[in-house]
């Protein structure tokens, strides 16, 4: 499942000055005071305010990127001491960009040490015959030297030397998310720490999404979340990232970048990038979380190659979504919760205009009921839900467990079954995110 390009022109790699509007987004906006003097009015002064507001911020030139007082600097002789010459028992990871390697660095100089004592760090190393380029690697040096959250992997340094080009991260002991879903032999992944992912890249994503200059990510998928020690969700790979618009633009228009499986349809379809596109391909990750099953997967027959395809049919109806469970959770999972998540995913993926923001996907996971009690029957938490939304069901308690919910015993938190949440048929999820073409069925 690798990345693709597409659009007008055969080049992969785009011309600077097309670079240079593509990583303008997070640049700093001109100092306002050395202008305020030249405005004698309030009038002016406020209509100048909300130029200056409104106005894209300018571009970044590759010096200003480069010269970060956040980033080292590294030379090719200090990574190549650092990994002991890029040796193949400290390769760590492959992908689009090239090749990863574990290296040790000393904590306070950042030189090279040794293994024993020096910091653990992850070196990626750009292959010239690769998919990603120069831009691409720039790009990751631009918003990583900038943006800084518990859920964005740390960019330490890069090295610039020749036609090399190199990235120092923090290391991420865990590895990836896919090698933890897919990797063959690999223990699988508990519903908690599933959840526990999930939360920690859409709060990723969320800061992006939300911050001042937006920022859209572009190639949200599992290969690109990366587990600390503690299975803390970190996202990586930043070469393909791209400023939101500014302004009263709805939309980026841009060559269409990304990953086959999780890319959103309608850009793969007109090349508008909007934050719903990451949205959406958060969506596809939910899936591959609930279901165990790639995004994109070749190997299987018809509908069953595309996960939102063949999972779509599923996920709005309880009484079917074990059909499509990940049979390596073994049924060690909350139905009620896997519900949830399973509407929230179908809402992620849906049409475009109705997919929810990232800071709603990001407060319904939080709000995902904090139990450990497995299989049918409820927890206490969830008993509750289900009483205080029955309104005097006739049912036993006993007879309240998913598969004896009535139409009105929604699973999600109390604060969205409000009148202000809910439509007519008493749909769970918020008024903005119903709609005639997405059908839920409560079992």
């Amino acid at each position: 499942m690798g990345n693709f390009c597409g659009g007008v022109g055969t080049n992969k790699v785009e011309n600077s000055l097309s670079y240079q509007q593509e990583t303008s987004g997070i640049a700093n906006v001109h100092n306002r005071n050395t202008y305020y003097s030249a405005l004698s009015s309030p009038k002016l002064l406020a209509n100048f305010e909300e130029k200056v507001i409104r106005s894209p911020p300018p571009p970044r030139s590759e010096g200003d990127i480069l010269s970060s007082p956040n980033l080292k600097a590294f030379t090719l002789t200090d990574l190549q001491n650092a990994t002991r010459n890029f040796r193949p028992d400290n390769l760590i990871g492959e992908g689009g960009f090239g090749d990863v390697y574990k290296g040790w660095i000393d904590e306070q100089t950042l030189g090279a040490a040794s293994s024993s004592q020096g910091m653990v760090v992850a070196v990626k190393k750009l292959n010239p015959e690769g998919f990603q380029g120069h831009q691409e690697w720039l790009s990751e040096v631009n918003y990583l030297g900038q943006l800084h959250h518990p859920n964005l992997v740390k960019l330490i340094g890069y090295c610039l030397d020749g036609e090399n080009r190199l990235l120092v991260y923090e290391y991420m002991p865990k590895g990836s998310l896919e090698n933890h879903l897919f990797r063959r032999g690999a223990q699988p992944l508990s519903w908690a720490l599933r959840i526990k992912v999930a939360i920690g890249a859409a709060r990723g994503l969320s800061f992006l999404h939300d911050s001042e200059q937006q920022v859209i990510y572009r190639d949200f998928k599992a290969s690109n979340i990366l587990l600390d020690s503690e299975f803390n969700a970190k996202l990586s790979d930043f070469g393909l990232a791209k400023a939101g618009p500014t302004g009263d633009r709805s939309h980026v228009s841009t060559r269409v970048l990304g990953t086959q499986g999780y890319a959103a349809p309608e850009y793969i379809a007109t090349g508008r990038l909007t934050a719903r596109c990451d949205v959406y391909s958060f969506g596809v990750v939910l899936l591959e979380l609930l279901t165990g099953r790639r995004a994109l997967d070749k190997t299987r027959v018809g509908l069953e190659q595309s996960l939102v395809d063949w999972a779509k049919p599923y996920l709005g109806d309880r009484r079917k979504l074990f059909r499509i469970m990940d049979t390596k959770l073994q049924g060690e999972y909350p139905q009620r919760g896997a519900f949830m998540v399973a509407l929230l995913a179908l809402h992620c993926i849906s049409e475009a205009k109705l997919r929810p923001p990232m800071a709603e996907v990001l407060a319904t996971l939080e709000e995902l009921p904090a139990t450990t009690k497995l299989g049918n029957s409820p927890s206490q938490s969830e008993q509750q839900i289900t009483s205080d939304l029955t309104f005097g069901s006739p049912f036993r308690d006993n007879e309240r467990s998913p598969t004896h919910v009535t139409p009105v015993g929604s699973p999600f938190p109390l604060h969205m079954n409000s009148p202000a949440y809910m439509d007519t048929r008493g749909s769970p999820l918020p008024s903005h995110m119903n709609s005639p073409h997405l059908k839920i069925l409560e079992g």
